[in-house]
């Protein structure tokens, strides 16, 4: 007995337990809230940021979908390549780096999803698959939002606040922006193997997780991942930049 194709599993063997799934999105999700409205990140979305965040995900599913995809095909089959992937950690990072305010992550990881559901996969599994890309994905990303007080890759910095001149500035905001893309690319190599292969996909579909494919997928996906968020943090900051945000 399921609903809308979830089974709704919780003791399979090897499965994360639910408690601990549960308990990390509470506290993760009041990290967000709490520090966001205390030190910065936690704001009202405007018109503009909402156009951003629509444009970035709906670029997110079709690059993923459909470019990347194409692309993919002209290249080996390997879980170390991923240019599909790849394309979306980038274009939410713009966005991120656009918007700077906590919930940008996870709105528009919804909204790719959304559209994933519409035009690709069908709506079977939902809202699992909902909650699964939005506080992952989405959520590492707001996290580091609120972390940085609103300046997620050093967009936002000015030169007296780093008391530097401008050219040592931008140079050391490269640096920043750098790191945290890079940290967050590697956060992003957790939630479809540990996330998903460790508990959403068992708690749908009703198997055993295999955490050795796990380990390896995690291995295989975060040195690709941390390069990509590198860039992606780079891009990002003058992307940012040259709008005037």
């Amino acid at each position: 007995m399921g609903f809308n194709g979830i089974s709704g599993a919780v003791n399979e063997p090897g499965e994360l337990p639910w408690e601990v799934v549960v308990g990390y999105f509470a506290v993760a999700l009041a990290i967000v809230y709490f520090i966001g409205k205390k030190y910065g990140g936690l704001k009202a979305f405007t018109t503009l940021d909402l156009v951003y965040i629509g444009i970035g995900g709906a670029f997110a599913m079709v690059w993923e979908f459909y470019i990347g995809s194409f692309i993919g095909r002209f290249l080996p089959s390997t879980p170390f390549v991923s240019v599909g992937f790849w394309g979306r950690l980038i274009i939410v990072f713009i966005v991120a780096g656009l918007v700077r305010k906590a919930g940008v992550g996870m709105l528009t990881l919804f909204i790719y999803d959304f559209l994933g559901d519409l035009f690709h996969y069908g709506f079977g599994g939902e809202p699992m698959f909902f909650i699964y890309e939005t506080l992952t994905y989405g959520l590492f990303v707001d996290l580091m939002i609120v972390f940085a007080k609103g300046k997620i890759f050093g967009i936002g910095y000015t030169p007296k606040e780093v008391d530097q001149p401008y050219a040592v500035s931008v140079s050391r905001t490269n640096v920043l922006a750098a790191l945290e893309g890079g940290i967050v690319g590697a956060l992003w190599a957790l939630p479809d193997p540990l996330f998903y292969d460790g508990f959403f996909g068992p708690f749908i579909y009703a198997y055993a997780p295999n955490w050795g494919k796990i380990i390896f997928h995690i291995q295989a996906f975060l040195p690709g991942d941390i390069i990509m968020g590198i860039i992606g943090g780079i891009l990002a900051y003058y992307i940012a930049r040259a709008v005037g945000q």
